[in-house]
């Protein structure tokens, strides 16, 4: 009995190939430098969280021009705008967690992934709540009201946080001579 055929060869160098792949896609060494992408400089997509230019980023999503009808909206561009920061941050959220933890990156990494924990319900509750109101051209005092009251809740906490993450980043990034550029 033969268990082995010239007919399984194509297939056995497939998954062999495959197998291959799998294991130097899932390096459990991650470089200094795609660590320090993942947990730090992909905050930049959230350094804005509490500021009046968020704010402002999720308004601009409603502007319509009377002689342009290209411009005309929908009624829920603001919504899915947030919606879509919170499915990207939710991403970056998975990231971090894939990321590897030792005596080197565990700091980091915890301070990254709690970043993105406190943010991500303030974009569901909150800004969603704002964006909303952007959508429906609700009234200015409430939208007002909202920005105030993340700014009031949240923003300190979220800074203190951030520049703690910044400053055990630029070590990091020090330590193992990444080209990073803090302005």
């Amino acid at each position: 009995m033969n268990f082995f055929s010239l007919k399984a060869l194509p297939k056995l160098a497939i998954v062999t190939a495959a197998t291959a792949f799998f294991f130097v896609s899932c390096n459990l060494n991650t470089s200094p430098d795609k660590f320090f992408g993942v947990a730090v400089l992909n905050t930049n997509t959230i350094n804005d969280f509490g500021t009046d230019r968020l704010a402002k980023h999720i308004q601009l999503q409603t502007l319509e021009f009377a002689d342009r009808p290209s411009t005309k909206k929908k009624g829920e561009e603001a919504v899915t705008y947030v919606n879509n920061n919170v499915l990207y941050m939710e991403k970056v959220l998975k990231d971090i967690k894939e990321l590897p933890e030792n005596a080197d990156t565990k700091e980091i990494r915890d301070l990254s992934l709690s970043i993105y924990e406190y943010v991500i319900p303030v974009y569901k509750n909150e800004y969603t709540a704002y964006a909303k109101l952007c959508d429906t051209k609700g009234p200015e005092d409430q939208k007002q009201q909202i920005i105030q009251n993340i700014e009031k809740k949240y923003v300190p906490a979220f800074e203190e946080k951030f520049a703690l993450l910044l400053e055990k980043g630029k070590v990091y990034a020090q330590k193992h001579d990444l080209n990073v550029k803090w302005d």
